[in-house]
């Protein structure tokens, strides 16, 4: 299931700070920009929500980190989750089996971000697209969500991400006015997150 946050500025920080594990507030107070903190707890208190709507775990999850900085849960290896921010909303996602998202603020599209990241095919749809931006935004959290579910992170090229896993990869993608958001799931695993 997917929860996203979209109220960051309305964050107690101090309440916040006391809700989450040692773990979450050690991480988020390493940031310096209190926007930033914020983000950062409202992921982790997503999460929170997540685990105990869907699992009924009440207490605070504490993470151990695979190869690249994937996230797990200490604990509960059978339950795969993934966070990500963007300047307007927080999203996280929780399942049964593995699974990645990323959620992007809209932004102006530019060309030469696109050659790097981008095929050729991709390149030419962006181009084509009557909204470049969403068009390049959709793609991106596509590979983002993707390399979050593998745990690879950005250790590959961005070029091949989507075109060498589209077999074993489905995608689900939401618009919203300021924000894309894209969660990749094996495609073994038919759940559809968004209801």
């Amino acid at each position: 299931m997917i929860y996203i946050e979209t109220e960051i500025g309305q964050i107690d920080l101090g309440e916040a700070l006391g809700m989450v594990s040692e773990q979450r507030r050690q991480y988020a107070l390493s940031y310096s920009s209190e926007h930033d903190q914020r983000l950062s707890l409202a992921a982790y208190l997503l999460l929170q929500r997540a685990l105990k709507a869907e699992y009924g775990i009440i207490e605070q999850p504490i993470f151990s980190y695979g190869e690249h900085g994937k996230p797990m849960l200490v604990g509960h290896s059978d339950i795969f989750f993934s966070l990500s921010h963007c300047r307007d909303a927080v999203a996280c996602v929780i399942a049964s089996d593995p699974v990645g998202i990323d959620i992007e603020s809209l932004s102006r599209y530019k060309e030469r971000v696109a050659a790097r990241v981008m095929n050729d095919d991709e390149q030419r749809h962006i181009a084509s697209s009557s909204e470049p931006s969403l068009a390049f935004m959709r793609l991106w959290t596509m590979k983002e969500s993707l390399l979050k579910m593998t745990g690879e992170g950005i250790t590959t090229d961005l070029r091949k991400v989507l075109s060498v896993n589209a077999e074993k990869c489905r995608f689900e993608t939401m618009v919203y006015p300021n924000f894309v958001c894209s969660v990749c799931f094996s495609v073994a695993h038919k759940s559809n997150f968004f209801g």
